[in-house]
């Protein structure tokens, strides 16, 4: 803007009007006063011409920069509340544009101004404003570095989240100890929480400084101190307590990541009174974490380990009695046929030589019936002392499971048949068919050697309770042969009957519709 000489000033031309008696100071007051008024306008048309008025309005726009950059900071800030909360990442990713964006913004209008005040550098009376609007400038590009650097960083975190999450939804975990049973796993447990009771105890679950003075009272520091100690753990073995107890297969890592974010914000809370948990106590609370998991995951499978037990006891059972009732019967039927020909024999030395014919034929028939049934019994007798005779089944569903699907399973049953229906009970929507059915005197050995040769095409690779495969007939066919000596007969076509009749009902309803 215009510059006001000394001579045009105010308070001069004052002085002149005030000798006015005198008459040429008067005068010499009005041409200074026209010249005065001549270089303003010559000053403002200057002024105007060169566009100076955008320069002064450049503090203005600084302003609003600034107030952008408070806006753009409390957004950071949002996007990070909403990640500990685990607000949806799509939303985070849109927050994360929408900063971007204005960033890019500012930094067009930044390049702007800086040409601006670049235009402006031959004005020498605005050549210190200039320097400061630089400096502002710089602070404000340095400050939006910043921000995006946090914008990136929260970026990074999101996908390193969502590959978590995703990794986390398959169930993929490996054990940290491995503990037999999860007895061993319980005392594993109590020893980890005494390992805690007794940092706590000795107050070397945190580092911290008793010599604290409230007031010039010593007393008073002590037992603030201490408050926070006592403030600091508690929040902590709640929050630990609270995430220990909802661990999955699903989010255990994320679990360990929650922990660590607590430790390192209860931390920083009480940074001031120079109060910290330990790294020795964080570890032994994530160790507490996987042992908790790894022993319920334990108790889970031993409890469907005796279920297992239970069903095979049952299962012993069932088989057992069945051998108990063929036993009794084929004992009842030897002593009938004894009898029987006990008396015919008796019959035959008291009647006459020409009679004999039709009492000898039916002694021969009793005879062979009689050793008939001392082949049964001599069998019944094998099964009931050879505890690991037994048929090992091979089944299909194909209405449940799919084509190629086998069960692969063993049973004591005398009727095995019974075993499969009752397989096929309401568990499943459609009944098992047989495709083979292997008499073996060591049926354990069989169903195992066939379970370790198909190990690879388990259906469930997690429970290996589970005894289904998915494998062709052929294949089981090839290694039956190299684990019995027996001919073995399979059927290959499954005859799902249900099913078949279940789909054409399907089929002719779809074409009615159509």
């Amino acid at each position: 803007m215009y510059k006001e000489k000394f001579i045009h000033s105010p308070w001069v031309i004052g002085i002149l009007f005030a000798l006015w008696f005198l008459f040429i100071p008067p005068v010499i007051a009005i041409v200074l006063i026209m010249k005065r008024n001549k270089e303003m306008k010559k000053a403002e048309a200057y002024w105007k011409e060169n566009n100076f008025d955008d320069v002064v309005n450049f503090k203005g726009k600084i302003d609003t920069l600034n107030e952008e950059i408070g806006n753009l900071t409390t957004r950071k800030e949002e996007i990070e509340q909403q990640l500990e909360s685990y607000k949806p990442v799509t939303d985070a990713i849109e927050i994360r544009a929408a900063l971007m964006k204005k960033i890019d913004e500012l930094n067009t209008e930044s390049e702007a101004l800086s040409k601006q005040i670049s235009d402006s550098s031959l004005l020498i009376d605005l050549e210190k404003s200039k320097e400061t609007i630089n400096k502002d400038i710089q602070a404000l590009e340095t400050k939006k570095s910043s921000v995006n650097s946090e914008v990136n960083d929260l970026r990074n975190q999101l996908i390193l989240m969502n590959n978590e999450l995703e990794m986390q939804s398959f169930g993929f975990y490996s054990p940290k100890y491995g503990f037999e049973n999860s007895e061993a796993y319980q005392s594993k447990l109590n020893d980890i929480r005494q390992e805690q009771k007794k940092m706590v105890k000795d107050k070397t679950a945190t580092f911290h400084r008793l010599d604290w003075t409230i007031g010039d009272d010593k007393r008073k520091g002590r037992e603030f101190i201490l408050d926070t100690i006592k403030l600091i753990l508690r929040a902590f073995n709640n929050e630990c307590d609270n995430i220990i107890t909802k661990v999955k297969f699903n989010n255990v890592d994320a679990s360990e990541q929650r922990i660590r974010k607590v430790y390192e914000e209860l931390n920083k809370l009480t940074d001031m009174q120079q109060v910290s948990i330990t790294s020795g106590y964080l570890k032994l609370k994530i160790e507490e974490l996987y042992l908790k998991y790894e022993f319920e995951q334990k108790k889970q499978e031993e409890k469907e380990e005796q279920m297992e037990i239970k069903e095979r006891m049952r299962e012993e059972a069932k088989a057992l009695k069945e051998l108990e009732k063929a036993k009794e019967k084929v004992e009842k039927e030897e002593k009938h046929f004894e009898q029987a020909i006990s008396k015919l024999q008796e019959q035959i030395s008291e009647t006459d030589a020409s009679k004999q014919a039709k009492l000898l034929e039916k002694l021969r028939e009793l005879e062979e019936q009689l050793e008939e049934t001392r082949k049964n019994k001599k069998d019944v007798l094998f099964r009931v002392q050879n505890t690991r005779a037994g048929y090992v089944y091979i089944i299909s569903n194909i209405g449940s499971f799919g084509e190629n699907v086998f069960k692969i399973g063993m049973t004591r049953r005398l009727e095995p048949l019974d075993r499969v229906r009752e397989l096929g009970d309401a568990s499943v929507p459609f009944l098992f068919d047989v495709h083979g059915m292997i008499f073996s005197d060591d049926a354990p050995a069989l169903e195992n050697a066939l379970h370790k040769a198909f190990a690879d095409r388990r259906v469930n690779k997690v429970n290996e309770r589970k005894e289904f495969f998915r494998v062709s007939l052929t294949e089981i066919e090839e290694v039956v042969k190299k684990n019995h000596n027996k001919t073995v007969e399979f059927t290959k076509l499954a005859e799902a009957e249900e099913y078949r009749q279940s789909a054409a009902l399907e089929k002719e309803r779809i074409l009615e519709a159509v």
